[in-house]
């Protein structure tokens, strides 16, 4: 069994040693064998061995030994060895040591001194400490600051001891004495924290006498003051007053470390605007003077938190905050975007846009390999602030028009669907928008960029110069036609081969696809890598759209036959001679031909998909037979489904935002103080605002704390049976990344239970932390044991052990083997959000996949999709619309996030048979095996409902 340790030392554990080879190696002369000789009796009794037999040699031949390193290590070993008999006496020979430790205390040397005093911070036998307590006492008027700090933290451990107070009355009135007199810092803030532990009221007489000299405190004394200042608060909240004024006093102070702690001080203690605003700026400053990622990161933290309780305070920082985006890191960049967009105000819309405008701007230099992902971010946060202030679009959507040729292609997908919005919700910059559109066109180089750039003109185009502009566009990046000539079909001429050669880093690929509704559908298209620029042919360089459609993208060939059907059909209408709108129809079934034409032959390494086919065939259907209805349909209709996903879109926002807002209630008999009559004689400006502050929140019910007691029954796990001499229960507590067991031990028998060890091990990614200990149990008596357990992913696990004891009457030790206790996944995920394209590139992404099919009794779609997100606390990314009516089919997206960053991802598709029974499957996937198989059998267990 391992035991405790202050001190880590290397140990060879392929060569263990024998007990003989360490007797010999201590009772020799060299000082360095006695040292290797030391480490391996040390190693040995951490791991659970007993030398018994060593201590005589040990304390005739190590003893004696002036070695600085031979004497530490001695310290080392009487920590660890065991200094009391099975009855819990000191054994006798422990009195063989207390001369030696009493002439270490005396020595010459300051270093001995120093290690011999931490050395009784470690003990806890009282009746080897007491004669020594005299030498102890000396030594705080040492010369040396490093013997009389660790003297202080002797007397501080003693005092705290059982009867301790009684060996050392008058320990703290002397520790006062010295705190006044001493000058070394360290020695002052132990002495400090001594009266803090021991006799909390010295410690506050004295800080409060000396309260104009704490600015000139070292850093480590008044990071002591402000845990006392926390600590006296909490207990007695209408002392506060004069201790926030202690703290404002802080804020000034030259160390990080004791201004960070202000802060967070301040927050917790006080509501008061000034308080806050003092923390925020405190934060902020902080934020740009430190260069370390790490503390950058946990300032964000701070802030995040401060911004969903005073986000009024929040707002006038926003742009102190802003200058973060300055750092390299992206996690960095992304926590201060996600700050920023919840504090724009119309008050600062323009700053921030302007200063977002910028970083656009600098992206552009490519220095930096993550520019690509910034500027995704970037466009991100500029599309947010443009949906929620449209007035500000005007100044930014052409700047970002200039980005849709970008080679990150998800930035320059968000940058076309930034566009798709702002050209529906904003009619004046339409015109503008079109035009820069059909200009910057060519260069962009993305398949799915193309297709909704293509999406926009055929539903915005609406002049009769825009409609030409538009079908000329589309002919212009098309190229000649036809895409090959018929000696090209029997042998590929050179245009193929430099065709593929140029798009070598665009792999066309035949496999199914999820779609936004979370179903699949099998789809031939190209790899979203940019290609080259395109090579000349003949006289014309061939367009992006061209170049596209020869690596067998034909979906995007659908999408083109598409937008010039809509195209012609508007051109119909406001184009008066009809000679041009024949010449433009036989030119649009042209291209449509060609592209089939392109899709049938085996110039390209696999023909057109059906899907694609189908589509193109009906564009080609419509034009050449055209009527009212279908014309409405082709016109009207898209687009207005567009407008009503957008609006709908807003409307979940706007709930979601409702959902969040918290909404606190007073009881009905809460006492409640009027600010106008209260009496503000002696109290300062911070005080009065701290005490409205309290008022408001003790009105609104926020000093109010939920007590969940339902919840934590259901945290109690029974360990042991009633008809077992010994019964045990835990209640467990799940944290982040820890969990904590406080498990109760009752004695059900009249005996007394020696000896008696709580075992505990673990499945799964869990770490015991603490070492199990020995203890005694009255007859028909309890104890309470507290275990701490770290979790490193997220995953089920399991916890289980024994609990061993030894009675009087019987020799063996008797085992009471004790149930297990299963770790639920759902303490360590939570709901989260996120976008359909970044839903479909993880999906992507993630190697593992767990697919669980349907067995449910439940027999309505909806009740069980809501079942399945009560049951794994996700959250349901399709919209309430793809889920509304009775079609017999269900498809939806859930998605979560762990306390740990991870992702987890699960597609629901369900259909109802004809016996009224639900069949499907329920996917998860997850970058890592442990949530994907844990989720897979929560949903195993809970699918099948109450019905």
């Amino acid at each position: 069994m391992e035991k405790s340790c202050s001190l880590l030392v290397y140990f060879d554990k392929s060569t263990p040693a024998i007990a003989n080879e360490i007797k010999a190696a201590l009772e020799g002369n060299e000082v360095e064998a006695k040292i290797d000789g030391m480490k391996k009796a040390i190693m040995l009794l951490l791991n659970g061995e007993n030398l018994p037999q060593l201590f005589i040699t040990i304390v005739r031949y190590v003893l004696p030994c002036e070695d600085h390193t031979v004497q530490k290590l001695l310290l080392l070993y009487l920590e660890i060895i065991d200094k009391k008999d099975a009855k819990g006496q000191v054994l006798p020979e422990m009195i063989l040591i207390c001369q030696n430790l009493r002439n270490n205390l005396q020595h010459p040397n300051e270093y001995i001194r120093g290690v011999t005093l931490r050395f009784h911070c470690r003990m806890n036998e009282m009746e080897i400490i007491e004669p020594l307590i005299p030498s102890v006492l000396v030594n705080l008027d040492n010369r040396h600051s490093y013997i009389r700090r660790n003297a202080i933290l002797a007397i501080m451990t003693i005092y705290k001891l059982p009867h301790g107070d009684q060996l050392l009355a008058d320990a703290p009135e002397m520790i006062e004495k010295v705190l006044t007199t001493e000058q070394d810092q360290s020695a002052k803030r132990n002495a400090f924290l001594m009266l803090f532990s021991c006799a909390q009221e010295r410690a506050i007489n004295y800080l409060l006498t000396h309260v104009d000299r704490i600015s000139e405190w070292g850093e480590l004394l008044q990071l002591v003051v402000l845990e006392l200042i926390r600590k006296i608060c909490k207990t007695n909240r209408a002392e506060k007053g004069r201790y926030i004024k202690i703290i404002i006093s802080l804020l000034t102070a030259p160390s990080p470390a004791v201004v960070y702690e202000c802060a967070g001080t301040l927050v917790s203690l006080s509501s008061a605007p000034s308080a806050i605003n003092a923390a925020a700026n405190t934060y902020c400053q902080l934020l740009s003077s430190q260069s370390d990622h790490n503390v950058k990161l946990i300032l964000l933290d701070r802030l995040t938190e401060l911004k969903s309780s005073h986000r009024d305070i929040m707002v006038n920082l926003i742009m102190d905050v802003l200058r973060a985006v300055s750092s390299p890191n992206l996690d960095i960049r992304r926590k201060t975007l996600d700050i920023v967009l919840n504090l724009v105000t119309p008050r600062n819309i323009n700053e921030v846009v302007l200063t977002l405008k910028k970083e656009v701007m600098k992206t552009e230099s490519g220095e930096l390999e993550k520019n690509g992902d910034y500027r995704q971010m970037l466009v991100q946060a500029i599309h947010t602030c443009a949906i929620k202030f449209p007035e500000v679009a005007s100044t930014v959507v052409h700047l970002l028009m200039d980005f849709l040729g970008d080679s990150n292609v998800a930035s320059a997908l968000d940058v076309v669907i930034f566009v798709r919005e702002i050209t529906e919700s904003n009619p004046m910059l339409r015109v503008s928008i079109i035009t820069r559109l059909l200009d910057t066109f060519y260069q962009i180089r993305a398949a799915r960029v193309c297709s909704c750039a293509l999406w926009i003109i055929g539903e915005y185009c609406h002049s009769l110069s825009e409609v030409e502009s538009g079908i000329a566009t589309i002919k212009q990046c098309l190229g000649d036609l036809p895409f090959y000539t018929d000696s090209e079909e029997g042998e590929p001429s050179d245009f193929s081969k430099k065709s593929q050669q140029v798009n070598s880093n665009t792999v066309s690929s035949k496999k199914p696809v999820i779609l936004a509704d979370g179903t699949y559908a099998t789809q031939s298209a190209a790899s979203e890598k940019a290609f080259s620029p395109p090579t000349v042919v003949g006289s014309l360089s061939s367009g992006n759209l061209r170049s596209l459609l020869l690596t067998g993208d034909f979906f995007l060939g659908a999408v083109v036959s598409c937008t010039l059907t809509k195209l012609i059909l508007r051109y119909e209408e406001v184009q008066p001679s009809k000679v041009e709108v024949n010449k433009a129809y036989t030119q649009a079934l042209l291209i449509m031909v060609s592209i089939i034409q392109l899709g049938r032959s085996s110039f390209l390494s696999h023909p057109i998909d059906n899907d694609s086919h189908d589509r193109i065939i009906l564009c080609i259907r419509l034009l050449c037979n055209t009527g009212d209805e279908i014309r409405k349909i082709w016109l009207q209709s898209c687009r207005e489904s567009f407008v009503k996903m957008i609006s709908d879109k807003q409307l979940h926002e706007t709930e979601e935002i409702k959902a969040k807002t918290h909404i606190s209630y007073a009881q009905p008999d809460d006492l409640i103080d009027f600010y106008h009559l209260k009496s503000r004689k002696g109290m300062s400006q911070l005080e009065l605002e701290d005490e409205v502050q309290d008022d408001l929140k003790r009105a609104t019910g926020e000093f109010v704390k939920d007590g969940d007691d339902g919840n934590k029954l259901n945290r109690i796990f029974q360990l042991t049976g009633f008809s077992d001499p010994v019964y045990a229960e835990a209640y467990v507590t799940v944290h982040h990344y820890d969990i904590v067991l406080d498990v109760t031990i009752i004695n059900r028998t009249k005996e007394t239970l020696q000896s008696m060890c709580l075992e505990l091990a673990t499945m799964g990614d869990l770490q015991l932390v603490d070492r199990p200990q020995n203890y005694t149990l009255a007859p028909e008596s309890s104890r309470q044991i507290k275990t701490n357990i770290k979790v490193s992913s997220t995953e089920t696990g399991v916890i289980f052990g024994n609990i061993v004891y030894e009675t009087s009457n019987v020799f063996e030790r008797v085992v009471v083997v004790l149930n297990d206790i299963h770790i639920d996944i759902m303490d360590y995920i939570s709901p989260a959000v996120c976008g359909d394209a970044a839903f479909r590139t993880m999906w992507a992404e993630f190697e593992w996949e767990n697919k669980v099919a349907v067995n449910t009794i439940i027999q309505n779609e909806k009740e069980f999709l809501d079942h399945i997100i009560k049951s794994t606390n996700m959250k349901c990314l399709t919209g309430p619309p793809a889920l509304e009516g009775e079609c017999g089919f269900l498809a939806a997206n859930l998605y979560a996030k762990s306390v740990f960053g991870e992702d987890a991802l699960v597609n629901i598709s369900i259909e109802k048979q004809a016996d009224a029974k639900l069949s499907g499957y329920i996917r998860i996937r997850s970058k890592t095996q442990g949530i994907a198989l844990s989720l897979g059998d929560k949903i195993t267990l809970q699918q099948k409902g109450s019905g």
